[in-house]
Parts: C-alpha cells; structure tokens; sequence
C-alpha cells in the first residue's frame, strides 16, 4: 500500500509540474516538442537536420536530457541554437519538474519551437506528462519490426514517429513494410516518416509537416493576439 502511495504522489506530482509548464508555453507561444527514442536511435542527427531547416523562419530553442556530458547541447550550440543541458546522472527520463527548474534559468519567451530532446530510452520517458504540445519518436530501424509491438507505450504516445536509418535496411533484414504495419496498429493516429539523416531521404516530409505545424500555431497565435 505504501508504495502505490508513492506512486501516486510522484504521478501527480509530475502532472501539477506539467500543467505549470503548459500554462508557461501557452504565455510566451512557444509550440514545444517531446523528442523521445531508445539510445542511439539518432535523436540528435534528425534535431539538426531540423533545425537548419527551421531556424532560418522560426526561432528554436533546446533543452537536453542525458545522465552524463554536454555532447548534445554542444552540438546544438555549434548551430548557432540556443540550448541547456539537463545532467539527470541515473535517472532515465526527463520529468516536467526537471524541465521547470530549467525554464527558471531558460527562459522560453519569443521561442517559436522548443525541443525537449529526453534521455535515450525506450521505455521510462514516455511515462512522464512535461507539458508538451507534441510527443516525436524517433525510431532506427535497424532495431527490428517487432519493438512496436513490444514496446508499445512510446509509439502508443507519440504524434509522430520517425523511422530514421532507412538507408541501412539491405543490411538489416528488417522489412520496413512490417515494420510500418505494426507502428500503425499500434498508433494509428500517428504521422509516421521513413527518413535517413545520413543521407536526408524522407526528411521533407517530415520538415514540410513541422513547419506547417508551426505556421498553423502562428496564425492561431496572431489571431487570438487581435481579439
């Protein structure tokens, strides 16, 4: 019984944290992503990818979950992006009350997009609520058809899913056919795009959504800004 007790506190906890954040992404017009995959599975490559495409008409702005090192945010500095490290040492998610405690140093004011670029993991991160507007998966394909299905929460949760290092299938014995079949039976309300960074095949699908996504919040922002 205790322990469904402290479940529950820390539950609630991260819901009242994320609906602080929500209320604060809402002030400043900031659409915020939830960018969120398994270790290795490329987040980084297709955030910079994105971001040469979108930070010339949108301002971007990152905050980066890892246990350790500033490699990430590194790269995204090296963008010219503004970007904050989030150091969570064994914890193997971001939480909104992490995410809170970086918006008091990081501030979201005139940012157009802000990514939330969450540890690498597959499981623990799409449990937690951070006040996100869209949950990104990021997805490598060379890691099997079959994890849909067996690790269904993460693709369950997501707005879209990117299947990244399609570029590697005829080495992988993985069919993408299977694969898309069973990300769509288990979210198939979710855009899904089969992109490689390597190569930047399939990456204007997914830019084209993004940044009509982002255009679609700024006249609705403008709109409400008139009456």
């Amino acid at each position: 019984m205790d322990r469904v007790s402290v479940v529950t506190d820390i539950r609630q906890a991260n819901q009242n944290a994320a609906r602080e954040n929500r209320t604060l992404f809402d002030k400043h017009g900031s659409c915020v992503i939830n960018l969120m995959s398994a270790p290795g599975a490329g987040k980084t490559s297709v955030l910079e990818a994105t971001i040469r495409e979108i930070a010339p008409s949108y301002k971007v702005a990152v905050i980066e979950g890892d246990l350790e090192t500033t490699f990430d945010s590194d790269r995204i500095r090296a963008l010219g992006v503004e970007a904050h490290q989030i150091t969570t040492g064994s914890v193997c998610h971001l939480d909104a009350r992490m995410v809170a405690k970086a918006l008091a140093s990081f501030p979201t004011d005139g940012v157009d997009l802000l990514v939330i670029e969450n540890v690498g993991n597959l499981v623990c991160p799409a449990e937690f609520n951070l006040g996100e507007d869209l949950r990104v998966m990021v997805y490598s394909v060379v890691e099997g058809a079959e994890k849909p299905k067996k690790y269904p929460l993460m693709f369950h949760t997501s707005d879209v899913v990117l299947l990244n290092k399609i570029d590697l299938l005829p080495y992988s014995g993985v069919a993408l056919s299977e694969l898309l079949r069973n990300v769509v039976e288990v979210n198939p309300r979710a855009a899904i795009f089969p992109i490689s960074c390597r190569t930047g095949q399939g990456l204007e699908g997914w830019i084209a959504w993004l940044m009509n996504e982002l255009k679609s919040r700024r006249s609705e922002a403008l709109s409400i800004s008139k009456t």
